[in-house]
């Protein structure tokens, strides 16, 4: 059945103000429903916005005086400086969520629950495998963070799951998104004009289209895919290519410093980069998508290098080096050391 009443969390952000702007604009919805503490900046056609955080149990007022029937929980926050600290960032990711449940476990109008989660729960780090799959474990529990708030989620997502069978429950793990008007920690990253890398690390990076993000969970909010399901586009992208592709300089820093820049660096507010995601600069993180594509019947339209190129053409990328002229110097310089090694050789 399509939804009727749809609540959507987090309409703040480009994304759940997306998700919010194509339901409004959807006349077999009847009513739309946008949550957050702060309205959103953009319009959302014919949502109604309400303001109200999901931490308290007011929210169960809402959900059962509009009966609301389909959820999109897209209030889990990655950014701590963003959300205000991370003593804040937690509450809302963890509290909200567990309070958003409560409301929806007790409100019988409720048949579906679509909850945006996270693949940094699988962490990063050196014996990882080369993909992910949704019934693997990360190979040491995070002791903190964004990934440890998503674990915390998906547990009582789960339970969730036992205590109301009836509803179809919905969690995709999404890698980083990126695309226009999409700003997070990753993109900021990747516009600074000398680029800090880990010396003698050059990780994998797998990116989401913010297209195909919305587009999933549309499918998801109008069929029914119980489960988990990893999201990303097809392809890796090396962290060094990334680089270049955008036309910035990297900046190799020794792994035992990498601690301390990031300190200064989310002190000085240029980017708000948690310990974990300084972990996955140096090993990097895939993921599997089979279960995406054969079971959720969902293709990605962009591959994780057409997202990337898709970003940099979105962005006016200040202070970039002209990659052809790159290009040319390293081709330059490879044919002077071919030189003096056939001279050396000689």
């Amino acid at each position: 059945m399509r939804p009727r009443c749809v609540l959507v969390t987090g309409v703040s952000r480009p994304l759940g103000a997306q998700v919010a702007s194509v339901f409004a604009a959807d006349p077999e919805i009847e009513n739309v429903i946008g949550v957050d503490t702060v309205p959103p900046r953009d319009d959302l056609g014919r949502t109604q916005f309400v303001r109200a955080d999901i931490r308290n149990p007011l929210i169960a007022k809402v959900i059962s005086a509009a009966a609301v029937d389909t959820v999109l929980h897209l209030n889990v926050i990655a950014t701590p400086l963003g959300a205000g600290g991370r003593a804040t960032m937690k509450e809302i990711n963890v509290i909200g969520t567990m309070q958003l449940l409560a409301a929806c476990q007790k409100a019988p109008s409720v048949t579906k629950v679509i909850v945006k989660s996270t693949t940094t729960i699988y962490g990063s780090s050196p014996s990882d495998p080369a993909l992910f799959t949704e019934e693997m474990e990360p190979r040491s529990l995070p002791r903190g963070g964004y990934s440890k708030d998503a674990l915390e989620v998906e547990g009582y997502v789960r339970g969730f799951s036992r205590r109301r069978p009836d509803v179809t429950v919905s969690v995709l793990r999404f890698t980083n998104i990126i695309g226009p008007g999409i700003d997070s920690p990753l993109t900021r990253y990747l516009e600074l004009p000398v680029v800090p890398t880990v010396l003698g690390f050059d990780p994998r990076l797998q990116l989401l289209h913010s297209e195909d993000a919305l587009a999933v969970l549309m499918q998801a909010a109008v069929e029914d895919h119980p489960g988990t399901f990893n999201v990303a586009g097809d392809g890796v992208l090396l962290l060094s290519q990334a680089v270049r592709r955008a036309g910035r300089a990297p900046l190799p820093v020794p792994s035992p410093a990498v601690v301390t820049l990031g300190n200064l660096v989310r002190r000085s507010r240029l980017l708000d980069f948690s310990a974990e995601q300084l972990g996955f600069l140096a090993h990097g993180r895939a993921v599997d998508t089979t279960r995406l594509k054969h079971v959720f019947n969902y293709i990605p339209r962009f591959t994780t290098l057409q997202t990337f190129d898709d970003f940099v053409r979105d962005r006016p990328m200040r202070f970039a080096i002209n990659r052809d002229a790159v290009v040319r110097l390293e081709r330059t310089l490879l044919d002077v050391l071919a030189r003096r090694r056939l001279v050396g050789t000689s």
